[in-house]
Formats: structure tokens, sequence, C-alpha cells
């Protein structure tokens, strides 16, 4: 039943998904700005729960819940630890009512075609029954188109499809992330090039096959029209992908229908040296700022 509670929540309530899924590499990056420094940890365990402890602070603050919040999506080393004794993903749902994702990708390859797929996921079916054991409703996985390449971004949008309908067979809803690259010189003909092969492959979908893609802030207002409207598409939600938060949620309140999902823009000004009541009247002035522009 909560699949079905989950499934409604996130195609029809207003709100924006927390991405909380730094991972690896992006770990001492994300600590750094929230004001941890590398010297106060060693190896990658204590990193992992200084990172947790941040993560923690952030789901269990009154700011953060499921009235502007519609999911969090997760790291797999916050999957499988809990938060006041309840595993992680579970106490999002059943005490905040937000909808938990997985991020399931292992990193980017090199570069080729203009484009950086996927690595390989080994164990992907694996870590998809975990996940729907503890109550996580999608996943999500990244790849990055920096030029438009037309070759690049077919094969990366035939990658993302292709695993997406392996993570529908497991019961999951999967968000597709083919990022453009905020930088590329050739941002707006890569958005029109993406645009086609999305609808082409979504095109191609059975019913009840269901979707969710996470995609650049376009150069052209509300131009992934078409991707929104589309039936298989529980929700098309937004990367800031280096903006700052005030010029992403600038963009995002020009693209009617399309909600946040934003990792650093979510967390900017937070820090570890902040009393409680100042981490969360800055928790919630953030969370409201990017609620309100993805309510457009």
């Amino acid at each position: 039943m909560s699949f079905d509670q989950q499934l409604e929540k996130t195609k029809t309530q207003d709100g924006f998904i927390a991405a909380l899924d730094q991972s690896g590499g992006s770990t001492p990056k994300a600590l750094l700005a929230y004001g941890v420094e590398e010297s106060e940890y060693s190896g990658d365990d204590e990193m992992f729960a200084k990172v947790h402890e941040m993560r923690t602070r952030i789901i269990t603050s009154p700011s953060f819940n499921g009235d502007r919040i519609l999911g969090a999506i997760l790291f797999e080393n916050t999957m499988d630890r809990t938060i006041e004794g309840k595993g992680s993903a579970l106490f999002l749902w059943e005490n905040k009512q937000v909808v938990p994702f997985l991020k399931v990708d292992k990193g980017l390859a090199d570069e080729a075609d203009g484009v950086q797929l996927m690595k390989p996921i080994p164990g992907l079916d694996d870590l998809l029954v975990r996940a729907k054991g503890n109550s996580v409703f999608g996943t999500k996985m990244r790849s990055v188109i920096k030029n438009d390449d037309a070759a690049g971004i077919a094969a990366i949008v035939t990658q993302q499809f292709d695993i997406g309908k392996q993570i529908i067979a497991a019961g999951l809803v999967p968000i597709l992330e083919p990022e453009v690259d905020i930088n590329s010189p050739t941002k707006a003909a890569a958005e029109a090039t993406l645009r086609n092969e999305l609808m082409a492959h979504i095109n191609q979908l059975e019913p009840g096959q269901n979707i969710m893609l996470k995609l650049t802030l376009p150069e052209e207002e509300n131009f992934y029209a078409d991707c929104i409207a589309h039936s298989n598409v529980v929700r098309v939600v937004a990367l800031s992908g280096g903006y700052s938060r005030e010029e992403a949620n600038r963009r995002l309140a020009l693209n009617n229908n399309m909600v946040a999902s934003f990792s650093r823009a979510l967390s900017e000004g937070l820090s570890a040296k902040q009393t409680e009541d100042e981490f969360n009247g800055m928790l919630d002035s953030s969370i409201q700022s990017i609620f309100d522009a993805s309510c457009t």
C-alpha cells in the first residue's frame, strides 16, 4: 500500500525532492561546505559517519518534512544506516512522509563522444531487492553530457532507459538523470538533441512503465513540457548543476510543473557550527525558497 501512496504523493503533491546522495569523491567537498575540515576525520569510515551526522541533522530538523518535500535521494551508505534507531529510508517515509529514493550508479566513465556514460553497476539486482526491502520507492542514476554530440547523447539515453527498465522490473521507479553540463559551450543545442532522444524512448514505453526524469535547468523556458505531460512520466525534476540557489530558483520558476531536486543548493548556508535555531532557520528558508520556485 505504501508504494501506491508514495506514487500518488510524488505525482500530485506540490514540493520538491531533496538530493542527499553525495558519495565517494564528492563527500569531502560536501563536508567542507558544511564546515567540517578533512582534519576532523580519518579514512572513509569516519568520513561517512560525519556525513551521516549531517544528513541526520537535516532529516530530523522540524523544517524538513513532507509538507514541502516530496522525496529525498539517499546514498547506499545512508540507506544502510539508521536514524533514531530506524532504517533511514523507513524513517523518511514513516516519520516525515518523505518518499525515499536511492542513488544506484557507481560514477561516471571517461568522456567519449562528448558524454560520460555511467560505469557498469555490478550487483544492481541485489541492490534493488535490498532497496525494496527498505521501503525505497525509486532510484536515481546520473550520466553527463558535455557537448552536443548526437552519437554520445543517443548512447546516454539508451543506457539510462535500458537500466531504467531493469529497475522498473524490480518494482521501483527510476529517476533517469542525463545531466547537461551547465558550462557546455553547446548547452542549448545539446538540450534539443537530448529532448528528441528522450521523447523517442518515452514513446516506446509500455503502459505502467513509470519513469522520472532529472534534467538540467534548460536555456529555453518550458522546454521539457512534452516530457512532463507524458503519461509514463511521474515527474520531471531539475538539478541545480552548479548554479547558486538564487539562480537555480530563478530558472526553475520559469519552467511550469518542473520541480527541484537540489543538492548543493539545498545545503547552501548550513554549517556544523550553527546552533540548532540557526541551522533550522536557515534550512527552513532554503526549503521555502526552493518549494516556492517548484510551485509554478
